[in-house]
């Protein structure tokens, strides 16, 4: 129910970059290693902007933020980077593979008018102070936006997505990049009044939901309320209460979200054939071959209805799916006051039982005391075999995005690493640059 607008779009100057691949990065989760790679491939590279490094002769005056602030400012003065003369909508597409099978996602790019998450946008993640303190810092210095908000908002008829096929038939994209992944990253620009207008009466009166980004929006709203005397200052609607993000529609073959695994450290005691025999108090247990543990996923998926969990553990010769016996049997298990949405998460009831029989609370998952997560089974795997202290490695099946629904409709935020929206929106295909009266 947010209100959108077209915007000014900046974008590398393809004249002056040419392969585009070479400066955008993943939007966040950026690890060392990474950020290295990213000030190899080129000295035009966002990751300049969006996470410098670090000196150690950084004062209040010298530091990250202010060096981002001052790359921006050279790179629009040498026409690296350009502004859009007009203002747009841009479509944005991506192509991708997951589990061997290609999937096109597709949604827009535009300017949302901000407010506080609960009434015409949902949130279901918690957030962390630091990362807020980061970006606030980042935003500050340099007044953009240089990463998206990943926004899903309900099309059951698919109209928005005709209206974008239809703008962008037979048209080459304006701006692509692949990124690390192989994802293809595409973006079109839309100027059509018309178009522009048709999605906006199609978005504007949809409830929105976060899937991904819910620290730059707080963010974005924490700046916003910063900067409410100061803003005859800035044109609109490129002006910090005004937000970039990207708009998906939720109910599309091409948005899928990816498991995230749990793989478990360092519990004292830990011992297996008593925790089956725990396990087994709520769950039917299945037994297989350790030798097939890479089939395990597709044997989760086969129980997608249900509630299941794959465990693969250190020096076992079975691997095992645990399924729980009855729905009814969630309540005693979970308790609390949450909606029954986030009760029956097939991560909630993981979490209570390693809570019963492992001790794991949560504290202990929000500080990775006794937990690591990772995306695919094989890192895992590799963990098991390669480190002492790591015990099992715990498979889920993907949350569902009804799920994610239901949760942020009921004020919830869900349990840690629960959606893993995948491709990322890669970040430098185009960005906010919010232009002040003076410029």
């Amino acid at each position: 129910m947010g209100k959108i607008h077209p915007y000014r779009g900046v974008h590398y100057n393809k004249e002056k970059i040419r392969d585009l691949s070479l400066v955008v990065t993943q939007p966040d989760k950026i690890t060392p290693e990474m950020q290295e790679e990213y000030y190899r491939k080129s000295p035009y590279n966002i990751v300049r902007l969006i996470l410098g490094k670090k000196e150690a002769s950084d004062n209040e005056r010298n530091n990250q933020y202010t060096r981002a602030r001052e790359y921006l400012r050279q790179w629009m003065k040498e026409g690296i980077l350009v502004r859009d003369e007009t203002p747009a909508l841009y479509a944005s597409y991506q192509e991708y593979e997951a589990g061997k099978k290609k999937y096109i996602r597709k949604g827009f790019v535009a300017l949302l008018e901000l407010e506080e998450t609960g009434a015409g946008v949902k949130a279901h993640e918690k957030t962390l102070a630091d990362p807020k303190a980061d970006r606030l810092n980042l935003m500050r210095a340099t007044e953009s936006h240089f990463e998206h908000i990943f926004m899903l908002y309900s099309d059951p008829e698919q109209k928005s997505i005709n209206i974008l096929d239809r703008a962008t038939a037979g048209r080459d994209p304006d701006y692509e990049a692949v990124d690390e992944y192989g994802a293809r990253h595409m973006l079109w620009t839309i100027r059509d009044p018309k178009i522009i207008e048709e999605l906006k009466h199609i978005v504007e009166s949809k409830t929105l939901f976060i899937a991904d980004g819910h620290h730059r929006y707080e963010t974005s709203v924490n700046y916003m309320r910063e900067m409410l005397p100061y803003l005859d200052q800035f044109e609109q609607p490129e002006a910090p209460n005004n937000r970039q993000l990207t708009l998906v529609p939720m109910e599309q073959e091409g948005l899928i979200i990816l498991p995230t695994h749990r793989v478990i450290h360092s519990v004292k005691g830990f011992d297996l054939d008593r925790l089956i025999g725990d396990f087994s108090e709520f769950c039917t247990v299945e037994e297989f071959p350790v030798e097939e543990r890479d089939k395990l996923p597709l044997r989760l998926n086969e129980r997608i209805t249900r509630h299941a969990f794959g465990l693969v553990a250190k020096g076992a010769k079975s691997c095992y799916i645990f399924t729980l016996k009855s729905d009814n049997l969630i309540e005693s298990l979970v308790g609390g006051e949450h909606s029954k949405a986030w009760k029956s998460l097939d991560v909630t009831i993981l979490h209570a039982l390693l809570e019963k029989f492992l001790g794991i609370d949560a504290k202990a998952l929000e500080a990775y005391t006794n937990v690591k997560y990772v995306r695919e089974p094989e890192e895992g795997y590799e963990m098991l075999e390669k480190e002492a202290n790591v015990q099992a490695v715990f498979l889920l099946n993907p949350t569902k995005i009804n799920e994610v629904k239901e949760v942020a409709l009921a004020g919830e935020r869900m349990p840690q690493k629960s959606t893993d929206f995948y491709p990322k929106l890669i970040t430098g295909l185009v960005m906010n640059v919010m232009r002040r009266k003076s410029q």
